[in-house]
This record gives C-alpha cells, structure tokens and sequence, in this order.
C-alpha cells in the first residue's frame, strides 16, 4: 500500500536519515549536510515520529540500522542517488548551454561580426553561438534564444525591442567617386550592384534620376547578388556602386572602405526596422546579457 504525495515526509528528513545511513555516523552526515549535529539528529528523530518506529540503533560514537531503518534506507538511498544523479546532469547540461543568436546573414557579416571582439571583452565567461540564416526560425522549437530580425512595428512581436532604423544611400569605393566629375551623378561606368530580392527598398529603380544624372539616359551593367554582404563586398572591392544599408556598413564608411554618393533616404518609422527578439519573456541571465549588450551597441 503506497501512500499519496501529500503524506510523504519531508525531502529534508530523507535526506538527513540517508546522509547518515551512506555514513554510519551523524557527525559526519551533520558535516556533509553543512548542519549541525543536533540538526541532523532532529531531522532523523523526526522521521522516526512519522514513521511510527525507530530507524537507527545508536551506540556509543556509532549508529546502526534496525531492520525497518535498513529497508527504508536502502529505498531512500536509491532514490536520492537517482534525483542527485539526474538533477547533476541537467545543471550540468544548462550550465554549458551557449545563449544562441540568430540574424541574417547580412546582418551577421556587417553588423555583428565586427562587434563580436568587444561582446568578448564584456562578457568573458558567456559562450555565445552565432547562427546565420535568412529563414524565419522558430526560436523556442530550434533552440534560439535571441534573433535580431528586420521588420516593422505592426508586425514585429510583443516584447521585442527596436534596435534601429534604416537609410539608404548609394555607395562605392572612394576611388570610383574620381569619375564622377561634376555631374553629380553616379561614377559614369560603374555597375550597378543589386541585392537580388523583391524588397523595392534596394531597388536601383527609385534611385534612376541619380543614376542618369545630367538628363543622359544610358543602360548601365549590373551585377545581382542573392547575399546583402556579398553586394556590400562587391563595393568595397571596387566593383560598382551598392545601395547601403548606412546602419549596417557605418564602420565602412567610417573607416574609408566606403564613401556615399548621395544623402541617405530614411524610411517612416512605420516602415521596416532591425529587432531584437527573446524567445523567453523571462530568459537566463546570461542571454538577458547579451540581449543588452546588443541593444547598448545598437543604441550607442
């Protein structure tokens, strides 16, 4: 006849009886326990209450088992080497979990990656692991714990915060702007480099009056790419003139890769912007961290 859960003794009297069973001595249980002697003692004599008998026999500087004290130990024992056993392995298993963080793979060449030596010099101890994707992941089912995603404010979700905004203008390598002349246009044979998606945001066609500056219509090339880094990449390496996400590339631009061609065009704030995602309302500290490290590097 088992009894139900609410009749069952305190863990803490359990666990008292077994550290001293494993022991055979209450001072050593007392000191495994970081208890008192007298502790222990009131733990295992309390037990013996609920229990209705005696468990322990106790001599002088020693303690044995009766025979009902040595069945129930052995079930005890059993079962707390098992909870202790199971408990060890899933802390284990969190304490390694790495805080996980997705973005696009555009967003992750040139904005995160640049950043990531200063989140390790913030955050020494925290294993960060990066996942490049452009497909929309389902954070709690693929393990994410972070995502910085590029939508609007209608349709980003509740809780997510909003890193910032984007502007557009077109840029290319410093020496292409040579050719330019006075014309105020687009350096004359440079190709059109072009983020090969439907987003009419990084189409060449909104910007066609800077392209055919002066009132000279001409077909220029141009070079499509499936990747943003790889448009961006393409620009810095003198291959024509890109649409930059001024956000995304500011350290480019910074630091003379890229130079602008013309001043940026903003979209509303109701348009699209970067956000940063938490799949848990309530996450492990550690990705509260980096969640606030993206955030102080994105508002900075």
């Amino acid at each position: 006849m088992s009894l139900p859960l609410l009749k069952l003794p305190s863990l803490d009297l359990l666990r008292g009886f077994v550290a001293a069973g494993r022991r055979m001595s209450i001072t050593l249980a007392a000191q495994d326990l970081c208890l008192t002697q007298s502790a222990v003692s009131r733990q295992i004599h309390a037990l013996e209450e609920f229990m209705g008998t005696r468990l322990l026999v106790r001599g002088h500087r020693s303690i044995t088992f009766t025979a009902e004290g040595e069945r129930l130990f052995r079930s005890a024992d059993a079962v707390l080497q098992q909870l202790q056993d199971v408990l060890g392995e899933l802390r284990a298993a969190q304490a390694a979990r790495p805080v996980t963080l997705t973005a696009s793979i555009g967003v992750t060449g040139l904005w995160l990656l640049p950043r990531l030596s200063r989140l390790q010099q913030k955050l020494p101890g925290i294993d960060v692991r990066v996942a490049a994707s452009d497909n929309v992941a389902d954070l709690r089912h693929d393990g994410v714990d972070l995502a910085i995603r590029y939508t609007t404010p209608a349709l980003a979700p509740a809780g997510a915060r909003r890193l910032f905004g984007e502007s557009v203008a077109p840029v290319a390598h410093p020496l292409l702007l040579a050719s330019a002349g006075k014309s105020g246009g687009l350096p004359a044979e440079a190709p059109l480099l072009e983020f090969d998606i439907p987003n009419p945001w990084l189409k060449w066609q909104d910007w066609q009056d800077l392209a055919d500056a002066g009132g000279k219509r001409k077909k220029r090339s141009m070079l499509r790419f499936n990747q943003y880094d790889m448009v961006i990449q393409a620009a810095v390496a003198g291959h024509g003139v890109a649409l930059g996400r001024i956000e995304l590339i500011r350290p480019l631009l910074e630091n003379g890769q890229l130079a602008m061609l013309a001043e940026p065009r903003a979209q509303p704030d109701d348009g699209h912007a970067y956000w940063l995602i938490q799949a848990e309302a309530e996450p492990r500290r550690e990705v509260q961290q980096v969640a606030d490290w993206i955030c102080g590097e994105a508002w900075a």
